[in-house]
């Protein structure tokens, strides 16, 4: 049952939307951004940096799994180790051409 009798999407399910939606911000403006929706993975963070987050945003999966932002924290250090980006930046960069 829901209180307000209306109900949210949030998860996984919205990611491709929340990514397409900060990659035309990037575009329009050049304020900080925080990417957030679907990010369960460090790989998530990466695909929303690409896009042009500056920051992201964990939500559903800490619902689901407590420790989810150490986590994917992990997730991403592991990956920037793995392709050799020593910082976001990095990542921007190399994916914002």
């Amino acid at each position: 049952m829901i209180a307000n009798k209306m109900g949210g999407f949030s998860g996984p399910a919205i990611k491709p939307v929340a990514v397409r939606m900060v990659y035309q911000v990037r575009r329009a403006v050049n304020i900080p951004i925080i990417g957030l929706g679907g990010i369960m993975t460090g790989e998530d963070v990466v695909e929303f940096i690409m896009a042009g987050a500056d920051a992201v945003s964990v939500g559903t999966a800490a619902f689901a799994n407590p420790t989810a932002p150490v986590d994917i924290k992990y997730e991403l250090i592991t990956y920037m180790e793995r392709y050799g980006f020593k910082n976001l930046q990095e990542i921007r960069e190399a994916f914002q051409g």
